[in-house]
């Protein structure tokens, strides 16, 4: 979104005063609620609100031929649509640079956490593994596409029930009572810098003032373990900036873990 000299100015203005256009401080995340299954044709779909944000993540799944460096473990293809629906900022056409990115965060978060088991996903070694195909949807966009996404995909894949088979053959008109092979649960969140201030969940008007940000994927279990990094923006970071960042990332992303824990019981 870009900005007026004038939002930009009260923005930092607050930001000096620890508080927010919302009135939340600049650490402070905004509530989100989850719908389940939001779409009959999906095997596992999910809508996340958060604050204004509005994302829904699907699951289709198929058999297909492994790649030929993993003959034993299943495939996930991520994709993100940003449709002028969701933003006045987005274009119809062809996924641009930051539909790519967004689902190259999830991508990897997924991947890289070890949150699907894809060796249990193989049917036949070298001949055929179940693929998963995340399609991501933004709905509404109020800032933090990024975490909404990925929080959207983690609900959709807790979801999931895998389709029935016959055979070699999927029947993608009814379900099987087994769902996908998990393990820890990964979360995403972002920080960005406006001038000398950081703050998470940004609401659009703040990434509009926003020149850098920073997002990790983190898994909880005995011990936060960090599986990704990723830094974009033009301004640089201090190192001891970085990792005041990166601890404050892990705290919040476990409030987030744990709420998704409680609502799974």
């Amino acid at each position: 979104m870009k900005l007026s000299k004038i939002s930009k100015e009260k923005i930092r203005e607050l930001l000096e005063n620890k508080t927010r256009l919302d009135g939340r401080g600049p650490l402070d995340l905004r509530e989100f609620s989850v719908e389940l299954n939001v779409s009959s044709k999906a095997e596992g779909s999910a809508r996340v609100k958060l604050g204004d944000t509005e994302v829904i993540a699907g699951i289709k799944m198929d058999l297909l031929e492994p790649f030929t460096d993993t003959p034993e473990e299943g495939v996930l293809m991520v994709a993100a649509e940003l449709s002028p629906l969701a933003s006045d900022d987005f274009e119809s056409g062809p996924p641009g640079i930051e539909a790519i990115t967004l689902a190259r965060i999830v991508d990897r978060s997924v991947r890289e956490s070890g949150f699907v088991d894809f060796k249990k996903l193989c049917v036949k070694p070298g001949e055929l593994v179940w693929g998963i195909f995340l399609d991501i949807y933004p709905t509404n966009d109020d800032g933090n596409l990024t975490d909404a996404a990925a929080l959207a995909a983690v609900y959709a894949l807790l979801e999931t029930k895998m389709p029935k088979l016959d055979g070699e053959k999927v029947d993608h008109d009814e379900h099987s009572d087994k769902k996908l092979p998990l393990n820890q649960i990964p979360i995403t969140l972002t920080a960005h810098k406006v001038d000398g201030s950081f703050i998470i969940d940004p609401t659009s008007e703040e990434e509009g003032a926003s020149k850098m940000k920073l997002a990790i994927s983190v898994t909880y279990e005995e011990h936060p373990i960090i599986h990704g990094i990723l830094k974009s923006g033009e301004e640089p970071i201090e190192i001891d900036n970085l990792i005041e960042m990166i601890q404050t990332l892990i705290t919040q992303g476990k409030k987030i873990h744990d709420k998704i824990l409680k609502s799974k019981k």
